[in-house]
Formats: structure tokens, C-alpha cells, sequence
């Protein structure tokens, strides 16, 4: 995917504002190069920086040579700001024609699905992506920077936490646990708190010394509210709906990163196949084969047929299972020990067999 951020970085630098109509050319000219190199679609992340600067109209403009492929987003808004962010989906999606596809959309189910339903109902080719976990992971300064500090513009964001009070929200410390912690190894798989009483003090000078000293690379893991029987409703609830691709969200740095990484596609087929019966098997090769590949106009991918890529993995349905958790969250799945990439083994009996037939794909 062509990233907006990094392409609006090169145009624009760290600017906090709207881009001039000779910025939204010159970016343009950016991601019309990346389609023609074989680019996928275009992603942006409207919570970032400096992605969170840009309006639907700049958008809907760097959206109009997708064609068929997808404009993917983290909206600008999750949880109870979840109608504001698909409405502005939708908004860019119609001035556009493109078809829009968004990221980790977790609940509540019973707001985003009717969303989604509507966008559909109107027309507007609309899927989205999931991960099997109540907890989310992202960079620290994401959840723990204010606004007001100009987060795409690291020198001058350290600048600022070196000399100005920040008005840290405490509510925030207890649902947050490290993943990343450049030079503080020690504290990835610790909550603020407890990392904190460690370090021998308060948890906003903790946040506030990790932030300077990673230069906002910290990572971290972080509990929603809707943790609990709700929230995994929520998660069955989305799964089934025909809209949905199955994805990790996977970030692998660190120490002690979210488990989705090692076990998003195993739970879904034991837990949410074996387990809740969510999906049949075979919804399940569609939800996580045959949808994405479309999605991605990967021709030739996602479906067992003449002609097509052998890209097979065999599993054990009645053992396929993840075993990450957030205290262990590198450990391996289990269930699969065979997989084929364009009909090489590269898994075979539950070894790696050392070959890499892998390859970036052109739509």
C-alpha cells in the first residue's frame, strides 16, 4: 500500500494544516508513480501524524487514480467517535469512486456494522479487516501524546516535553502495557504502573522520560473498556459479517508485542471455527483467502484452482490453535505443518524447509 503519511512527510514536511492545490498535485504525481510500480492501493492513518492534518477533500483527490483498488484507512475515529470516522470513509469513498476498505474494525458491533451495511446499500464498495483480540497496540505517543504537541515533528515534540508541564490523563496508565521499549528493555511486558514503581517514579514522568528517550518509538499494548463477554460478542458479531477479511494488525518489534501477530489466524480458525462455530471452514478460507485476495486485486491468489498460485497451508482442524498471550505473546500456533508458497514447500512436516519462493505481487 502506498503510505499517505510518508508521501505527505515528503511533499510537506511536518505541516499542520491543509495541503495547497500545487501539494495535493505534486502528491498526486507520488502515488500515480507507486500504482504504475505495482502498489496495491493507497493507506492512511487519520489518527497519525502527520496523516491526521489531511482533509477528505486532499483524500478523495490522492484516491481518484485507484481504479479498483482499495483506499485503505484507519479512520479518524474508533470507538464513540466511530460514526465520525466512517462518515468521513463514505464522504471520500463518493467523491473518489474508490472503493474503501478499513482497517482493524473493531466494535462496538452493534455501531459499525449498520455502518457499513448502509454504505453498502448505498452503492459504495465497502469492506473491512479484524483481529480476535479485545486489546488493541500502537506507538505510545498515539494514546499518551497531547494533541497539542506536534507529533510528526519529532525534534521540536522532544523539545517540548523536555520544557513545558504536560497534562497527562491517568486514566490512561493502567491500560497501558510496554511492548517496545528501545534502551528499557526491562520494562517491555510491564504495565506504566508497575514500570514506573520500578523506575522509582510517578507514572507521567515515566511516560514522559520513555517518549524522549525511545524518540517517540516507544510501543505499547492497550485494554479497551469493552473488555469482557460484550466486547467478544462484538468480535463474533463482526467475523460473520459479509463484509469482513481476516487480519493480524501484527507488529512484531519489541519484546513483548501483541499476540495477534503470533495467533490472529489460528484463533480465528480453532477458537471462532472448532470452538463458537462463527464460521464453517469453508467461510473461513473465504473470510481469510479468497475476500483478501480480491480486495487487493491479486489475480491468480486466494482460491484452489487450474491456474492459479499453490499457496496452500494444511491443518489439523480439530488442533489448529493459537497459543500467544499477552504474558507469552511469541508462542507459536499449532495445527498447521505443511504450507506451500507457489507450490514450494516452505513448512513441510513442521519444519521450515529453508526455501523462499515468496514474492511482492503485482495486481
Amino acid at each position: 500500500l502506498l503510505p499517505h503519511g510518508t508521501i505527505r512527510y515528503d511533499v510537506m514536511g511536518a505541516a499542520e494544516r491543509a495541503a495547497s492545490p500545487g501539494e495535493r498535485a505534486e502528491m498526486l504525481a507520488h502515488v500515480e508513480r507507486g500504482l504504475s510500480e505495482g502498489a496495491v492501493g493507497l493507506s492512511t492513518g487519520l489518527e497519525y501524524a502527520p496523516g491526521r492534518y489531511a482533509d477528505a477533500e486532499e483524500i478523495a483527490a490522492l484516491c481518484a487514480p485507484l481504479g479498483g483498488l482499495p483506499y485503505v484507512t484507519h479512520m479518524r475515529g474508533y470507538g464513540a467517535l466511530a460514526g465520525t470516522g466512517m462518515a468521513e470513509v463514505t464522504d471520500i469513498a463518493r467523491r473518489s469512486g474508490a472503493a474503501v476498505h478499513v482497517s482493524h474494525y473493531h466494535g462496538p458491533a452493534a455501531t459499525l456494522l449498520p455502518l457499513v451495511d448502509e454504505a453498502r446499500l448505498d452503492g459504495l464498495d465497502v469492506t473491512f479487516d479484524t483481529y480476535p483480540y479485545l486489546r488493541g497496540s500502537t506507538i505510545l505517543a498515539m494514546v499518551a501524546l497531547p494533541s497539542w504537541i506536534p507529533a510528526a515533528d519529532t525534534d521540536r515534540a522532544l523539545e517540548l516535553l523536555e520544557s513545558e508541564p504536560v497534562d497527562w490523563d491517568p486514566a490512561l496508565w493502567p491500560r497501558i502495557t510496554f511492548s517496545h521499549v528501545p534502551g528499557a528493555e526491562w520494562a517491555e511486558g510491564l504495565s506504566l504502573p508497575d514500570a514506573a514503581d520500578k523506575a522509582g517514579v510517578e507514572p507521567g514522568e515515566f511516560c514522559r522520560r520513555v517518549l524522549i528517550d525511545t524518540r517517540l518509538e516507544a510501543g505499547c499494548v492497550t485494554a479497551r473498556p469493552d473488555e469482557g463477554p460484550e466486547g467478544e460478542e462484538s468480535v463474533r458479531a463482526i467475523l460473520r459479517h459479509p463484509g469482513h477479511t481476516g487480519g493480524s494488525d501484527g507488529i512484531y518489534v519489541g519484546g513483548h508485542p501483541h499476540p495477534r501477530g503470533y495467533g490472529a489466524f489460528a484463533r480465528m480458525l480453532g477458537r471462532h471455527v472448532r470452538e463458537t462455530g462463527d464460521w464453517t471452514l469453508e467461510q473461513a478460507a473465504v473470510h481469510l483467502a479468497s475476500h483478501p485476495a480480491r480486495r487487493f486485486g491479486l489475480a491468480g491468489r486466494g482460491l484452489i484452482r487450474p491456474g492459479h498460485a499453490a499457496d496452500i497451508f494444511v491443518l489439523d482442524s480439530e488442533t489448529v490453535s493459537d497459543r500467544a498471550t499477552y504474558a507469552a505473546p511469541r508462542t507459536l500456533a499449532t495445527g498447521v505443518d505443511d504450507v506451500l508458497v507457489s507450490g514450494v514447500p516452505v513448512l513441510a512436516g513442521g519444519e521450515l524447509t529453508g526455501a523462499t519462493p515468496g514474492r511482492a505481487l503485482r495486481p
